[in-house]
């Protein structure tokens, strides 16, 4: 109570920087619990969508079959793009002229560049709530030391115990952006370690998509 009691009592300065920290806490948790859904499911589903396509018998019934098993759509959108890229050569239109191996690459990339950026969705946000916080935590404190030594510069007699009470509660600002940005900190470092093996995952299928494809179309 006196802390809230010291907050209500600050200035504009102090409230707008409580504000904020409140607001980074409250979106880092949001982009933490979405992205523990989402990596808890990607963990599972690229290793049993990548298995239900190799045991397909053929592309088409594969990108029938994915969206039981892909409920995030990580792999779906490769095997889309390559199914186009392979209907549109085989019929012989003009998006599919040219070298089969190049306009697969090219395709792949740019499906797998917007899986991936599903995936990385957030760590901006984690990464500068865990450098930032502190930073803003150690400004408000810094901000309500100064006003509290400020009130006590006319007193006749200042003591230790007069000082030790807004002094105290101006540090609860730092307590209050390590708080914030600890658990940003530990959540980005742990989901980009996630997301690096997800990554990897899908790189070495797409990969071995369009080998598939181009040794196919090569053997016909």
């Amino acid at each position: 109570m006196d802390g809230l009691h010291w907050l209500r009592q600050g200035d504009a300065v102090t409230q707008a920087t409580a504000a904020l920290l409140l607001a980074m806490s409250v979106a880092s948790w949001v982009v933490i619990l979405w992205k523990l859904r989402l990596m808890r499911r990607a963990h599972v589903d690229v290793p049993r969508s990548t298995a239900a396509f190799w045991q397909a018998p053929t592309l088409a019934v594969a990108a029938e079959r994915l969206p039981a098993f892909d409920r995030e759509a990580l792999v779906l959108p490769l095997v889309c793009a390559a199914q186009q890229i392979q209907e549109a050569h085989a019929d012989g239109a003009l998006a599919g002229r040219g070298s089969l191996s190049q306009r697969l690459t090219r395709v792949l990339r740019g499906a797998l560049h917007g899986v991936l950026g599903r995936l990385q969705f957030g760590q901006v946000l984690l990464a500068t709530v865990g450098s930032t916080a502190p930073f803003v935590g150690l400004l408000g404190t810094v901000w309500g030391i100064y006003h509290a030594l400020t009130a006590l510069t006319g007193a006749e007699q200042i003591s230790i115990e007069r000082l030790a009470g807004p002094v105290g509660e101006a540090l609860i600002m730092t307590a209050a952006g390590l708080t914030v940005a600890i658990p940003a900190v530990l959540a980005y470092n742990w989901f980009g370690r996630l997301i690096g093996r997800i990554e990897a995952d899908l790189e070495g299928f797409a990969r071995d998509l369009r080998e598939l494809l181009v040794d196919t179309d090569a053997a016909t």
